[in-house]
């Protein structure tokens, strides 16, 4: 089951905390997303190690593959979707991924 989070707690969390919040987070968006969209690929813990060890490599494949499983998410609840991949790959390249993930959590509260 999808959990729904309130976006603003999260932003300012993460802020708070600096960053600590942001990895629950990103780990708690991966394991949804696998949820929603029936693809049990890499789990948030791994996503999360890989991004680590790879300097953040990993993280703009997994920004992108992030939008594909929402994508097919909404293709199969019968929601018109767009490429929300490039988007998701382009916020992360310029380091506002605080707002991908807002925007990823935004699309899983509508799906949950």
């Amino acid at each position: 089951m999808i959990q729904q989070r309130n976006i603003a707690v999260c932003i300012i969390l993460s802020l708070v905390t600096c960053g600590i919040y942001n990895i629950y987070w990103f780990i708690c968006l991966t394991n949804d997303t696998n949820t929603a969209s029936g693809t049990f690929a890499t789990s948030g813990g791994t996503a999360f190690l890989l991004t680590l060890i790879t300097c953040n490599i990993y993280g703009l494949y997994w920004a992108y593959k992030q939008g594909e499983k929402i994508d097919e998410a909404k293709r199969q609840r019968g929601i018109p979707s767009d490429s929300s991949g490039v988007l998701y790959l382009v916020l992360q390249l310029f380091g506002l991924g605080i707002v991908a993930n807002a925007l990823m959590q935004n699309e899983l509260n509508n799906l949950a």
